[in-house]
Formats: C-alpha cells, structure tokens, sequence
C-alpha cells in the first residue's frame, strides 16, 4: 500500500492525540454503610461507612447529600477533658490503599431534617462528593446497632 504525502501528514498530525498519557486518579467504594436509628420525630442522625480509595492517587472527600436528607455533612467527634465535642471537616483525605472508617464516636455525616420516618431495615442513599470532581452513591441501611 502506498501512502501519498498528504495522507502522511495527517496521520502525523492525529497521532500525538492517540498518544494520552497514563493520569493516576482516586476511585472511592463505600463499604458497611448504615445510619443509627433514631426515636421518631428525631431531626438529627448519623451516618457511617468504611470508605476505601481503591485507586492510585489520593481521593478527597468534599461534602455529601441525600434526597432523604435537608442537609448532610462530614463531622468529627472528640473528647477533651471529658467533654465529647463535634466539629464539622470540610474535607477529608484518603491516601492510595487506605481505608478510613465513620463511625461512632469518631468522624461521621450528620444527616439533618430528615424527610421521611426511617426506622431500622430502611435505606436511605447518600452520595458522597469527591476532588476530583466525581462523587460515589450508596444505600445507607438503617439499623439499631452498628453491623
């Protein structure tokens, strides 16, 4: 087969935009998602999950929300000289490999307004945002003690 010098020219100029280099990236997967059931009438519940970054970069956790939800957002819980105290994170970093877990007494998403009753066997999906910009959605099972 024979190429004429125009044909050439063009494949030659195509060719560095097949060329795409390899870009590292974060892949967050929720795992053992479950909220705490609440008396009814309660407008304040948290949220737990083990969040993995099953990629090759770090992945960070920007903020959450759900249809379920009025608001929900990412806290930490500590105890200083004997006072539990919260505080809201506004983000939070999981490096390549690593596995951070919500969980009582420690970081959690505060799940404000609630817009239904949810009692335990419910689920309710939350999506969890992510830099850079993607976001993973998961079933949040409601339960009365952690799984």
């Amino acid at each position: 087969m024979r190429f004429r010098l125009p044909e050439i020219a063009i494949v030659a100029a195509l060719l560095p935009s097949l060329c795409v280099p390899a870009q590292a990236a974060g892949r967050l997967e929720i795992a053992q998602a479950w909220i705490r059931a609440a008396p009814p009438g309660a407008m304040m519940l948290a949220g737990y999950a083990e969040l993995r970054n099953a990629g090759d970069a770090d992945v960070t956790v920007v903020g959450a929300d759900s249809e379920a939800f009025g608001t929900v957002s990412l806290h930490e819980s500590s105890e200083e000289n004997g006072v539990e105290r919260m505080r809201p994170l506004d983000r939070l970093r999981i490096a390549p490999g690593a596995t951070v877990r919500l969980a009582p007494r420690g970081r959690h998403l505060m799940l404000m307004q609630p817009k239904r009753a949810l009692k335990a066997g419910d689920t309710a999906m939350i999506r969890i945002a992510t830099e850079p910009a993607s976001a993973v959605s998961a079933g949040f099972i409601v339960r009365d003690d952690a799984p």
